[in-house]
């Protein structure tokens, strides 16, 4: 017998917005949850017993309805449109040209953008993201639900902030969602440090979540439509129409705040300064330790991205006039080329090499060495190659639930065991093998915990916040 309660919480004014469905068919229950209108994640879970699964489907259903969620029919309620960022490209003012060495069209428009010592990233508004080497071979495909916003690094760990109201973690071959955000935060800009999610959204909100997925504190910034957020061990550095806010990382306390003409639209970091590119044509280089500006650097238009080489030693930027700039770090230009393909909506500088993202859906990789700028200036570039995509490549899409995770019937030599753990209302997961701290918590895809059931994993790392992170493979022992 199978019985099944689905509820919906919605509220006027652009509030919350998202369902919760419980179905129990003997001693499995399977909770459905997201946005109305989105086909949601799914969490299964086995019990001994039906008398247990139907008292843990009351259970969960309980405290949704003290929540605010009531019986509704499903498809009654139409979905809400999610904010996708609106921009315009005009053509560049400037003739020359960057030497741009190769370019792949990703058939959508794309602010997501991370490249690392092995491999380059973006994601596209059609929730394609893809690896390329940074010769612009490309890798693999991952397939998230919903267009992405924007990806982000910490350490080791690949995230993706998604158009669903998830936070992906591309760091394995199976891509789980790591961060359920609530389905009324439209997600604009998000960092992740230590594990710590810090979300920027469009009603001007930082909202900061820890490993466990769990709220831990909110501000409301003056200003709205907050398209920067940068954090360290100090403090999160929050941009929005007005300027930017730096909060304490704990309890989130104001430690300063500094009004900028042209709201926010980007944000970048170095070690004592954060950088912020404004619709005023700037970008401006605050203090850390107090919020003061250090030098602006001049833009013919709308600053749409920026970035810095090591050190802050040059500053990039692109602008909504498709044009890419380079600047010393007292504010002097040193060039200005156009792009070829569009208004640059990320970028990223790795060894003379500058990676953008463009309004038409291109990542290009520009040769930004000295050599190759001074013949652009002179009107002699490369000729870009057209990246294609190869004829079987590989592709992977989220696991949404165990049964997508690779069984195996004994842990892997080398790997270390854990464990889903139910405590109260949450289930846990800990450490098995030996050599690491059982009192731990072990940052896990939801989707996948199941109460008594173990995995191997390639390796966990241990967190400033006293918990451990997974590195690698996750196999489930059967």
């Amino acid at each position: 017998m199978t019985t099944k309660t689905y509820l919906e919480l919605s509220q006027d004014g652009g509030g919350a917005h998202k369902f919760y469905e419980v179905t129990v068919t003997g001693t499995t229950v399977t909770v459905r949850y997201g946005r109305i209108g989105a086909a949601g994640q799914t969490q299964t879970s086995t019990f001994p017993t039906e008398e247990k699964a139907r008292a843990a489907a009351a259970k969960k259903i309980g405290e949704k309805v003290r929540k605010g969620y009531a019986p509704a029919v499903q498809g009654q309620r139409a979905a809400r449109a999610v904010t996708r960022r609106q921009v315009t490209s005009a053509p560049a003012t400037v003739r020359a040209v960057a030497p741009v060495l190769w370019k792949f069209r990703t058939g959508s428009a794309a602010f997501g953008i991370h490249v690392d010592e092995d491999r380059c990233w973006v994601g596209n508004q059609a929730g394609d993201v893809y690896t390329l080497s940074h010769t612009g071979e490309v890798h693999a495909r991952f397939t998230l639900p919903d267009g992405v916003k924007c990806l982000v690094a910490d350490d080791f760990w690949i995230y993706a902030g998604c158009d669903d109201g998830q936070v992906y973690d591309l760091s394995s071959k199976l891509p789980f969602a790591a961060y359920q955000i609530s389905a009324d935060v439209d997600i604009f800009w998000l960092d992740i440090h230590e594990g710590v999610l810090n979300v920027a959204d469009r009603g001007g909100r930082l909202t900061v979540i820890d490993h466990e997925d769990e709220h831990q504190w909110a501000r409301k910034s003056r200003g709205e439509h907050a398209w920067m957020v940068r954090a360290d061990d100090k403090a999160v550095y929050h941009g929005h129409h007005l300027g930017v806010t730096a909060y304490a990382p704990d309890g989130g306390r104001e430690l300063w705040d500094t009004a900028l003409e042209g709201g926010v639209l980007f944000g970048w970091q170095e070690d004592s300064a954060v950088y912020a590119g404004t619709a005023h044509r700037k970008v401006q280089r605050l203090a850390k330790s107090d919020g003061r500006i250090e030098a602006v650097y001049a833009c013919d238009a709308s600053v749409y991205s920026c970035a810095t080489s090591p050190g802050g030693r040059f500053v990039f930027a692109g602008d909504s006039a498709s044009s890419v700039y380079c600047f010393d770090a007292n504010g002097t230009r040193l060039w200005k080329l156009g792009t070829g393909c569009g208004s640059a909506l990320s970028m990223q500088y790795l060894d003379e090499r500058l990676y953008i993202v463009t309004s038409d859906g291109t990542l290009a990789c520009v040769d930004a060495s000295e050599a190759a700028i001074a013949a652009a200036q002179d009107g002699t570039v490369p000729e870009a190659r057209d990246v294609k995509l190869a004829a079987a490549l590989p592709t992977y899409e989220p696991a949404t639930s165990t049964s997508a995770v690779a069984s195996v019937s004994a842990a892997p030599a080398g790997t270390v065991v854990v464990e889903c753990v139910q405590e109260g209302g949450r289930v846990r997961v800990r450490v098995v093998s030996e050599g690491y701290d059982r009192s731990w918590n072990v940052q896990f895809p939801r989707a996948i915990r199941e109460p008594g059931t173990r995995y191997a994993v390639d390796a966990l790392h241990a967190a400033a916040g006293g918990f451990y992170r997974v590195r690698g493979d996750i196999r489930r022992l059967r």
